[in-house]
């Protein structure tokens, strides 16, 4: 047991270090071929801090244990609304300002997500057709941020142009090794993740839920708080976003493939509701364009009763 907690730690740190240096070296990349910052928030950032979820999904998957997926992904996009966002909200003292031209279209893209995969993970499993129908949506989603990424849309903070500079190797390799660094780390997460819950007679999907998705939602809570104190909320409330619906469509869509996803009982009726009031709460909460402190500690009061009741669990 002792063992395998450690290993479990080590081998998230790894998922986590590399993680960072892999969305480092993506928005280098970004900045170079003049994405613009919401564009790399959503699209480059929002992708990079969610590839630990996606790996450690791929792998349990393929080893059979697909529970620890939707664990995951729960769990993923609850810290990441909850938590994260309620972090950010309360830290930026004077609350989050959000640009008005994705607040329309992204959060509809976040409430569609969220709202489409609850009801496919209802019936107990997603199969590969409804994996399949979820990365179509992601497509689109895909295909209005690359159609749009126009100064009309998306230069909110500033202009940025195609960077006339010599091209970033050094970050190009960065990204290669980081996702090498990723692999290796996802790959012992998952295992070891297996053997804790043997040990304590949990299901996995437990440990996922909590565990797992707090520490793989670690990336994004780094990058949303460095864009707050250099006064990018675009980027930093752009990355929340991006994880989320990227979450919610890709990783069930891209694990679906090695067989269907089990969902067990007590995800549905407990983790999955959740998942849900988190999303439509975060919807309803920015129709005004701006996210307050006290909007950031109602999100931090859902958190901890999130956490306490799947805590209760373990016990």
């Amino acid at each position: 047991m002792l063992v395998s907690s450690l290993i479990f730690v080590i081998s998230l740190l790894i998922l986590i270090v590399s993680a960072r240096f892999l969305t480092g070296a993506a928005e280098k990349l970004g900045l170079h071929f003049g994405m613009s910052s919401f564009v790399i928030g959503v699209f480059i950032v929002g992708i990079g801090t969610s590839l630990p979820e996606l790996v450690a999904g791929v792998l349990a998957g393929f080893s059979g244990n697909s529970e620890i997926v939707s664990g995951n992904v729960l769990g993923a996009n609850i810290s990441n609304i909850f938590l994260i966002m309620g972090l950010v909200a309360v830290i930026s003292r004077t609350g989050i300002a959000l640009g008005g031209g994705y607040i329309m279209v992204d959060l509809n893209f976040l409430i569609g997500s969220s709202l489409l995969l609850g009801l496919i993970m209802m019936d107990g499993e997603i199969a590969f057709a409804e994996g399949f129908f979820l990365l179509t949506v992601y497509a689109v989603y895909s295909r209005f941020l690359l159609k749009s990424g126009q100064p009309s849309l998306f230069e909110q903070d500033g202009n940025n142009s195609p960077g006339k500079s010599v091209f970033p190797i050094k970050a190009l390799l960065i990204l290669l090794a980081s996702g090498v660094g990723i692999y290796i780390g996802a790959n012992y997460t998952v295992e070891s993740i297996i053997k804790i819950a043997q040990h304590l007679a949990v299901p996995p999907s437990l440990i996922s839920l909590t565990a797992l998705s707090i520490g793989t939602t670690l990336p994004e809570l780094a990058v949303s708080m460095t864009m707050i104190r250099q006064g990018k909320p675009a980027i930093a409330v752009g990355n929340i976003l991006g994880s989320c619906v990227f979450n919610a469509l890709v990783i069930p869509g891209i694990v679906s493939v090695f067989g269907a996803i089990l969902v067990p009982e007590y995800l549905i009726g407990f983790s999955l509701p959740m998942f849900v009031i988190a999303s439509v709460l975060f919807y309803l909460l920015t129709q005004d364009k701006k996210i307050s402190p006290s909007e950031g500690m109602l999100f931090l009061v859902f958190y901890a009763f999130f956490i306490s009741k799947a805590a209760a669990s373990f016990l």
